[in-house]
């Protein structure tokens, strides 16, 4: 499924809302203690970036439980505050999405690693994935064609290195809902579904 050199150096670049959507349209949801103790395992993580953008001005934002907990546990959290605004027709909008700052970072990540798994389907990052390929990284990209509608551009499948079906690592990174033994440190709030 997943090739790694074991002296590779790995860096993770998670859009969260993306991989949150791919794993709930597949009928999981993501253990993330799991997910990073996998890619050490497979080589040397230097980094697990997850990106997610916040509405700062609600007194309880449903993610920031699971922001918190991700932050305190091994990965670097790159976030900011969600923008509203009211179109032409009079209905509000929110924006909030973080795929400049994942490109910046996976720009500014090439020169210190080996192998960039990125878990987003969005077809906006061909561009960085030829660039970063370019500077000699290799890059992993991990969503899913399984879902209905396909969570993943075509495109950006063909552009990566090596594709992984997320429903192939469903019996690796899936929350099972009970807790094994060892998991103690664990929190309820990252085994329960978060929107």
């Amino acid at each position: 499924m997943m090739h790694f050199y074991s002296q590779e150096r790995i860096a993770l670049f998670i859009d969260g809302p993306n991989l949150y959507s791919a794993a709930r349209s597949l009928g999981f949801d993501i253990d993330y203690k799991n997910l990073l103790e996998i890619f050490r395992k497979e080589g040397a993580l230097v980094r697990a970036f997850y990106y997610s953008a916040l509405a700062e001005e609600q007194d309880y934002s449903p993610i920031r439980p699971l922001i918190d907990w991700l932050d305190y546990n091994g990965y670097s959290m790159v976030t900011k505050p969600v923008k509203e605004h009211t179109d032409a027709t009079g209905r509000r909008k929110i924006k909030g999405n973080m795929d400049i700052e994942l490109a910046i970072d996976m720009l500014e990540m090439a020169q210190h690693i080996d192998h960039a798994v990125l878990f987003s389907g969005d077809g906006d990052f061909c561009r960085l994935v030829d660039a970063v390929q370019r500077r000699g990284v290799r890059v992993t990209v991990i969503s899913t064609f399984k879902a209905s509608p396909p969570m993943v551009a075509d495109e950006l499948r063909r552009q990566a290195d090596t594709f992984v079906e997320l429903q192939d690592l469903t019996s690796l990174v899936a929350r099972d809902g009970q807790r094994e033994p060892g998991d103690d440190d664990m929190p309820d709030f990252v085994r329960k579904p978060i929107p």
